[in-house]
């Protein structure tokens, strides 16, 4: 009884609050959008939206705002032909909306729609301002959102609570990564590099984390904060005379130290940890901690006390808490889960759609056990490094998903998860993902798809759904084995060789359908694209699918030069290279058609958050860095990192790519006259473009995409 006596409270005063979110979040979307809509908050035992009409007023239901958001999204898809996503958050809704014919109902038994992945916030995130952030808030509502990781501001916990501990201000700036980079300090990956941060910097992120939390809590998206997990600079034991092991390096970069829990001092750290980030951000229900993250070692380590004394921090500030804590590679380990109770750990199983470890025989990272009991939640990771491409496992997504709830194991599965490394791409998949709590049966592929496009596109069309059907049984029907990572990665942005294939070092990507498949899918939407023109939905996809039509016909005719230089053939070979040279430049002449597709718009995120020009640069070159060398010359090479977080971008590829492949194409042609192969020295080339900072990109679209488009179609297809 009390507890139905509190729902009900709650509900009420839910329903009485003098401002909703919603209002807000309508206005945004079109002014003046809020008085077509009826919203009623409803108490239920579950997450549910209904549809309804009340006259000339749309009526949204729901247990809570964010249930109430996703049911506004659903209207707009399905009733209104709109569709809001991160290239088109705002529409021009009918003066009257299209009324609800019959109520509809969908509810949901997953409590928990998590969003957001370490990596994203760096690889997209990094220079976000609070424009940018609302927008996506926005997005997280209307997409069903409830869970969200909140990392920003974490760099002010840490500089604060160092300096509490001994270290000067110097010294905890040396620890914390700078703005492009904070992800992987984080995670316990590395230390300092991208930084130092001027105290501008640490100013403004407590002001916008500020700013997140409270619409994050508005909407009832419960905030996912770190926790701690025993990270600390890896000379504590000198400075501090602290016990702490050595979990080694990563990729070329020192990992801070793991500070033992068998330490007096654990305890007292962990707890200025959270008292510091209670005073800068509030207390959380939910706490992100990723020990030995991606391969750290650990030898000596006691991972059954570790995982006792983590807990145990974390119920000091909140004995509500959850722990949440990604499964990725070994981890979590089943001893550092061993002993925790349930209830108390939700395990994000990061890579459910190719690397499942919830208990799926048919898994390369099978765990016969799953999860030992613990809660967890089906998670789609999808991109990595924040690549451009079209990619994904559209039916095996959806399969997967109900045979995962269908198994022993789905009686404490709580729920779904959207973990990319970075976003804004392949809107299609993440659309999809967001809707699978709210579908109660399966469901065809073909038939979602054809509901998708007529409610992204504004109607249906013949000729575009037979494009996107191609698509989806090629580039996204990735096999359900494949454990590529994200994008057939284009070979544009490779560093140039005779054996260039993938791009990144750890991608693993094969080929699993047929270049000219794609190249077709693009005419067919070109067919219609004088019919869609000044859509922005259709111009988005349509540059997004010649681009990769483009890169399709790149990775062809470089296969011609490999085989013209082997050949000894110098006509052919000088034919074929300027050819594939010409390809990149029409490539980033078809970008610069977008905003989203441009350098541009990249580097003017990160100069904007600067004070001074000294800031400004530093963000610049944060920003340069990650997208090309990543790190170092030893971090870059050795370590592999070089080109991880690759872009396809209008800038980036006349600049950068366009200038690697001249000069490789340049030295083979010297050879092929006789002369003595010369060494290239990529890295210095790739440096010196990294330290610039004088080129201004543009950040307006360039061209009008239909015509543009054609045109660069014209060209490939000859």
């Amino acid at each position: 009884m009390k507890k139905y006596a509190l729902l009900i409270a709650f509900c009420l005063a839910m329903a009485f609050a003098k401002a909703s979110p919603i209002t807000g979040l309508l206005e945004r979307i079109d002014q003046g959008a809020s008085s077509k809509f009826a919203v009623e908050l409803r108490c239920a035992d579950a997450d549910f939206f209904e549809l309804d009409q009340d006259g000339d007023k749309v009526v949204v239901r729901g247990n809570n705002y964010v249930s109430i958001a996703m049911g506004i999204h659903w209207y707009l898809k399905y009733h209104a032909n709109i569709h809001l996503t991160w290239n088109n958050m705002k529409a021009k809704l009918p003066e009257v909306l299209p009324p609800v014919a019959r109520r509809e109902r969908h509810e949901t038994s997953l409590r928990d729609r998590y969003y957001l992945n370490y990596c994203t916030f760096s690889y997209s995130m990094a220079f976000w301002d609070w424009a940018r952030w609302e927008q996506e808030l926005d997005w997280m509502a209307l997409h069903g959102i409830n869970m969200s990781l909140a990392l920003v501001g974490m760099d002010v916990v840490w500089y604060n609570v160092l300096q509490k501990l001994g270290y000067t201000a110097e010294e905890a700036n040396a620890f914390i990564a700078g703005p492009a980079f904070q992800a992987w300090w984080l995670m316990n990956n590395l230390e300092g590099w991208g930084g130092p941060n001027s105290s501008s910097w640490y100013a403004d992120r407590v002001a916008l984390q500020r700013k997140i939390l409270k619409r994050m809590r508005e909407y009832g998206i419960r905030p996912v904060l770190p926790g701690y997990s025993g990270m600390i600079p890896h000379d504590a034991r000198h400075k501090l005379g602290l016990n702490v092991a050595d979990p080694g390096m990563w990729n070329g970069f020192r990992r801070p130290a793991f500070l033992q829990p068998t330490d007096g001092r654990f305890t007292e750290i962990a707890s200025l940890y959270y008292k510091e980030m209670n005073r800068l951000f509030g207390k959380a229900d939910f706490y992100s901690m990723d020990p030995f993250h991606e391969g750290g070692r650990v030898d000596g380590v006691d991972l059954q006390a570790a995982g006792r004394a983590i807990w145990t921090a974390m119920k000091w500030v909140n004995p509500k808490a959850v722990w949440v804590i990604q499964a990725w590679g070994a981890n979590p380990r089943p001893q550092l889960m061993k002993g925790l109770p349930k209830g108390d750990l939700l395990v994000l199983d990061l890579y459910s759609e190719s690397r499942p470890q919830w208990g799926d025989p048919a898994s390369s990272w099978y765990r016969p056990n799953g999860f030992d009991g613990h809660d967890w939640a089906y998670c789609m990771l999808l991109n990595y490094g924040g690549n451009v491409g079209l990619h994904g496992k559209m039916k095996h997504v959806i399969d997967e998903f109900y045979k995962a709830k269908e198994s022993p194991f789905g009686a404490i599965m709580r729920g779904v998860g959207l973990t990319p490394e970075g976003i804004e791409n392949n809107p299609v998949m993440y659309e999809l993902v967001s809707e699978l709590p709210w579908r109660a049966e399966r469901f065809d592929k073909d038939e979602w798809l054809a509901g998708y496009l007529e409610a992204r596109y504004g109607k249906a069309d013949g000729k575009v759904l037979e494009a996107w059907t191609l698509l989806s049984n090629t580039i996204y029907d990735c096999p359900p084995a494949s454990t590529q990572q994200g994008t057939h990665e284009s070979v544009f942005c490779a560093r140039p060789s005779l054996h260039a294939y993938q791009v990144s070092s750890w991608s693993e990507m094969s080929d699993y359908y047929r270049p000219m498949d794609i190249i077709h899918a693009a005419g067919l939407m070109l067919e219609r694209a004088g019919d869609f023109r000044g859509n922005n939905n259709f111009e988005y996809d349509l540059v997004d699918i010649v681009r990769q039509a483009v890169a399709e016909k790149g990775r062809l005719v470089y296969l011609v030069v490999v085989s013209a230089f082997r050949a000894g053939d110098r006509s052919l070979f000088a034919a074929a290279s300027r050819r594939f040279l010409d390809l990149i430049l029409l490539q980033d002449k078809l970008l610069a058609t977008r905003p989203e597709f441009k350098l541009g718009r990249w580097i003017a995120m990160a100069r904007n958050l600067g004070h001074t020009p000294e800031d400004k640069d530093h963000y610049e070159w944060n920003a340069r860095v990650q997208i090309t060398t990543w790190g170092n010359r030893t971090a870059a090479d050795e370590g592999g990192l070089r080109d991880y977080a690759h872009k396809e971008w209008s800038g980036l590829l006349r600049d950068f790519y366009y200038k690697r492949w001249e000069r490789y194409f340049d030295e083979l042609s010297r050879q092929l006259a006789g002369a003595a192969p010369t060494a290239i020295d990529f890295y210095a080339m790739e440096e010196n473009w990294v330290a610039g900072h004088g080129t201004t990109y543009p950040v307006l679209p360039e061209g009008d995409v239909v015509s543009v488009a054609q045109a660069v179609y014209g060209a490939i297809a000859q």
